[in-house]
């Protein structure tokens, strides 16, 4: 008869290689050879953390955990693991995540205008041949004709005024001469200017005599800060853009009382922050208010006449590049004076919709590379379908008209 083999068990303990605070217990059988007391665990090993290689003992045999040695997770760990299963993190359930409310910022305060105008260029443009002809036979063709801005335009803008100190001058011959020995309101002329913006002479004229009016007989400062702008929009409404230009007038008094002790400025770089003023508007009216010649003011009639001329190739869109290169090349004792005489000129005789090019002494000499030429029509034939024949140089009216007096663009 074999004899039976006794077994017995014990429990074996040791210390988690994952945490110090673990003790892991394991039933283990024995034989009887091996009843033997187990071996004393060393006190370092008891408390400490020792890594065992051989250790493969899964998480299912765990039996005691000591929960006050878990941590819980931080913040920043609990955010990132917000999808993982509830079981995977035991101890108490954490607050409710707290939501963070969007900062609402105070409402930010409108933006300055910025300046819009061109520097000059650092290399001039080549002066056009043979322009000083050109503009000599227009200063001779303007001799004769008296335009309507001659009569109306903003340099005239004080002749209706009922207090004389507003009056800028009792003679015209000397208009340019005794601008700084006369006192005038230089207001005016800044009202005018930005009246005319898509408008015409005839038009902007009559619009400042009747806010004017609607002023008590004086156009200053004090008193279009004091007008109602419902009543300022009624009396301007037919030059067009009413809304904008109302609101413009009323912002642009305030910072001339603000900013500038109740006077316009006498640089471009401080006249163009004002609203409603652009490079044309601020170069005139330092022309005409402070007779500060600081460049050339091109409105539609220059822009328009100095491209048919073939002095520059640069559309509607590009005001300011033309006026940089007309002023890189044309002589500065030219920048005023070419504004009302090319104006006058396009109001007159070069004409946007009718150009008369049989008046003109540059289609005569041949000074116009866009001059008109009259071609008689040729007699139609039996058979033939009539037609008109084609111009052998380029036609100088644009397909649409243009407006704009001495304030064009």
């Amino acid at each position: 008869m074999a004899a039976v083999r006794r077994t017995s068990s014990r429990l074996a303990s040791r210390p988690s290689p994952y945490s110090a605070g673990v003790t892991l217990f394991k039933l283990e059988d024995l034989d009887d050879a091996d009843f033997l007391p187990p071996p004393a665990t060393p006190r370092s090993q008891k408390y400490g953390v020792k890594k065992e290689e051989e250790d493969t003992l899964s998480m299912d045999a765990l039996i005691t955990l000591e929960y006050e040695d878990l941590k819980p997770l931080s913040p920043s760990k609990r955010s990132r693991s917000a999808n993982s299963s509830p079981a995977s993190s035991p101890g108490p359930s954490s607050s409710p995540k707290k939501t963070r409310s969007k900062k609402t910022s105070s409402p930010k305060k409108s933006p300055s205008k910025a300046t819009s105008y061109k520097k000059a260029l650092s290399q001039p443009d080549p002066a056009p041949a043979r322009w000083r002809e050109v503009f000599n036979a227009i200063q001779e063709m303007r001799k004769g004709i008296t335009a309507p801005v001659d009569t109306m335009g903003c340099h005239m803008a004080q002749r209706h005024e009922t207090d004389s100190r507003n009056k800028r001058y009792e003679n015209h011959s000397d208009n340019y001469i005794l601008l700084k020995r006369i006192r005038f309101n230089r207001f005016i002329t800044l009202v005018s200017l930005m009246l005319s913006p898509q408008a015409r002479d005839d038009t902007v004229d009559p619009a400042v005599t009747r806010l004017r009016d609607l002023l008590g007989g004086t156009l200053s400062l004090e008193n279009m800060l004091a007008a109602d702008e419902n009543r300022i929009l009624k009396t301007i409404r037919p030059v067009g853009l009413g809304p904008g230009k109302t609101r413009n007038l009323k912002a642009a008094a305030e910072q001339l009382r603000d900013r500038f002790n109740g006077d316009i400025p006498q640089t471009l770089e401080e006249i163009v922050t004002l609203p409603g003023v652009g490079p044309k508007v601020g170069l005139l009216a330092l022309q005409n208010a402070w007779n500060i010649n600081a460049g050339i003011g091109v409105d539609t009639h220059v822009l328009r006449i100095t491209r048919l001329l073939g002095w520059h190739k640069f559309p509607k869109e590009k005001v300011e590049h033309a006026r940089v290169s007309l002023e890189s090349w044309l002589p500065k004792e030219h920048w005023r004076e070419i504004n009302p005489l090319l104006v006058g000129f396009g109001q007159t005789i070069c004409k946007s919709d009718n150009p008369l090019c049989g008046q003109c002494t540059l289609s005569a000499s041949g000074l116009c590379p866009s001059a008109r030429k009259t071609v008689p029509l040729a007699s139609p034939r039996k058979g033939k379908t009539k037609g008109k024949q084609s111009s052998p140089s380029t036609d100088c009216a644009l397909n649409k008209p243009e407006l704009g007096g001495l304030n064009g663009i």
